[in-house]
């Protein structure tokens, strides 16, 4: 994939204070064009307001912001003409159809009637609703209502668009279904800037992630890369919970860091060092010889997860609830594309 010199997104140093709150503390950030940038972190990480700022809803105390090479401050007009933004919650009539939702945004651009029309039957065919374009919304599933709130952010066809947890409380079906969406405007030279809580959504869509915690980037790169970065889990799983500190002692030698232990799922795991490598049958006689009876032994490459606990020190689950916290919101950003 080929890109343009200039990012699509930076920020450089900024900082952001509500109150007492210190919500962004130094931020940096840089997407070139025509790739999907993961902004992970947990709830309070700073990445909401992250986006605010790049969508020109709230100025920075410090640092600067371009996207699409425009000042987020001094050309927060230009910056507003070249972005698309679609929240949590969708910002639709669901006493309209989809089509008039869409020609109803096309309208509050000023496209005019005829070519707000013509856009509306082009976006619901290209992202296969046009056989609901005249329906009304409120018979949509889950999954057709994020679709059509998702291309309405596209009826100006910004070079740029955030999108904030656009699959939240969506079925695996229609979760799929975004992420084809996702994935074709990328391949069709749309910077996207999402952020999630589902960690395999961000593995799989995102060419790079940034990493966000108390204000702040704490590591950046390409999946692969930040999984490659923090070595591979091993994990034994025992017929009795007797032999869990046994077991512990041998994972915590032949890795060289401390084990952890599910006594309830009668688990031990253990993350080995970068680039080191643990074959199962030099640790099946590890654990023969400790006199430990296994009932499955397995050692997998590291997902982002493992990455989150890595960085932040605490798993997803717990870090990132399944709320709206964090959500920029449709409604309130006004479509801002």
């Amino acid at each position: 994939m080929s890109h343009t010199s200039r990012p699509a997104i930076e920020m450089a140093g900024i900082g952001k204070r509500f109150g007492a709150t210190e919500a962004l503390r130094g931020l940096d950030l840089t997407v070139p064009a025509g790739t999907v940038c993961g902004l992970l972190g947990p709830n309070g990480a700073g990445k909401t307001t992250a986006v605010r700022v790049l969508a020109t809803l709230v100025a920075p105390d410090r640092g600067t912001a371009r996207v699409a090479g425009h000042d987020v401050v001094r050309e927060a007009e230009e910056v507003r003409r070249a972005i698309g933004l679609a929240g949590q919650h969708a910002a639709l009539d669901e006493g309209i159809t989809g089509r008039d939702n869409l020609h109803l945004f096309g309208r509050m651009h000023r496209l005019g009637a005829r070519r707000a029309r013509a856009r509306a039957d082009e976006l619901l065919t290209r992202f296969g609703l046009a056989e609901a374009g005249d329906r009304l919304v409120r018979t949509y599933s889950g999954g057709m209502r994020r679709r059509l709130d998702l291309i309405a952010s596209l009826v100006t066809s910004p070079p740029v668009l955030f999108l904030d947890e656009p699959t939240t409380g969506l079925d695996p079906r229609s979760r799929q279904e975004i992420w084809g969406t996702v994935k074709e405007l990328a391949a069709g030279g749309t910077t996207v800037l999402l952020t999630t809580q589902y960690l395999d959504e961000a593995d799989r869509l995102a060419d790079d992630i940034v990493v966000v915690d108390h204000g702040a980037a704490i590591a950046t790169g390409p999946p692969d890369r930040l999984k490659a970065a923090i070595g591979s889990q091993v994990s034994v799983t025992l017929a009795t919970a007797e032999q869990l500190a046994a077991t512990a002692v041998v994972l915590s030698a032949l890795s060289g860091n401390d084990a952890q232990v599910d006594v309830a799922e009668r688990t031990v795991t253990v993350l080995t060092a970068p680039g080191a490598s643990v074959l199962l049958p030099s640790l099946v006689r590890e654990l023969d010889g400790a006199g430990v009876v296994a009932e499955d032994v397995a050692v997998r490459a590291p997902s982002l997860d493992d990455v989150f606990l890595a960085l932040t020190g605490r798993p997803r689950e717990s870090a990132d609830s399944t709320g709206s916290a964090g959500s920029t919101g449709s409604a309130e950003l006004g479509r801002a594309a």
